[in-house]
């Protein structure tokens, strides 16, 4: 079983159409998405309406969280903004949307026999707006995973993939991002996941990073009340 799941897509709808192209080819059996459609870019809709289309379950991320403290305001006001315009454009059906995202997904199997249970959060099973990061400590991050009775954990928010061995019965894997990478490669990212019941070790882990125009995404911030600067981290991967 093939198991697709990305996250932080941050409203960069060129990055986006980009991954629905690589991933339509990889014939994936389930897709998940773990959060942060919104924020830092103009097509927070776009993206919201297509997610929606497909069908895909989604997590909810801290950016589509803040549509909640955030009024609806008239199109003479948004020009003032600044980034908060990327919050206020979104349509009230899709900030309706956001507000009713779940903040986790649990997939339980059972592989040679055992119990193997994936978890999907945002920043982590205690805190949408937690890290964890592959240097934090391993044996707060097996309490974490204890607590949530996970053998894999699967994480976005720090925007940097990694797969971290934690004991023989737990695994951390961050997806990367979508729309807004910050390991300094400015290509998206997402993971496959592939499990299979017959193998010594029943997960394996690819990260996938695809081109897109990023030059498209930068120039719709440009042209936008959004600062600058979050094209050029764009340009950069930071």
């Amino acid at each position: 079983m093939k198991i697709a799941l990305f996250s932080d897509i941050h409203a960069n709808l060129p990055a986006f159409d980009a991954f629905l192209k690589d991933l339509d080819k990889r014939k994936a059996d389930a897709f998940y998405c773990l959060g942060d459609l919104v924020g830092y870019n103009v097509w927070p809709n776009e993206i919201i309406n297509e997610i929606r289309k497909r069908g895909i379950a989604t997590l909810v991320g801290n950016h589509d969280l803040k549509v909640k403290a955030l009024p609806q305001i008239s199109k003479e006001e948004l020009a003032s903004t600044g980034k908060d315009y990327a919050y206020h454009i979104i349509e009230p059906d899709n900030r309706a949307y956001l507000q009713n995202l779940p903040s986790h997904i649990k997939l339980e199997f059972k592989l040679n026999g055992k119990q193997f249970n994936i978890l999907m959060v945002h920043g982590s099973p205690r805190s949408v707006v937690e890290y964890v990061l592959e240097n934090t400590d391993s044996a707060y991050v097996e309490e974490l995973m204890n607590e949530a009775d996970a053998n894999v954990l699967c994480v976005g928010h720090s925007h940097k993939p990694y797969h971290r061995i934690i004991s023989k019965d737990k695994q951390v894997i961050n997806i990367g991002s979508v729309g807004k990478p910050k390991d300094g490669n400015a290509q998206g990212c997402y993971a496959m996941l592939s499990l299979d019941d017959s193998a010594v070790n029943p997960l394996r882990v690819e990260f996938i990073r695809f081109d897109y125009d990023i030059e498209k995404a930068a120039k719709g911030i440009e042209e936008s009340p959004l600062p600058d600067e979050l094209a050029e981290r764009l340009r950069e991967g930071v």
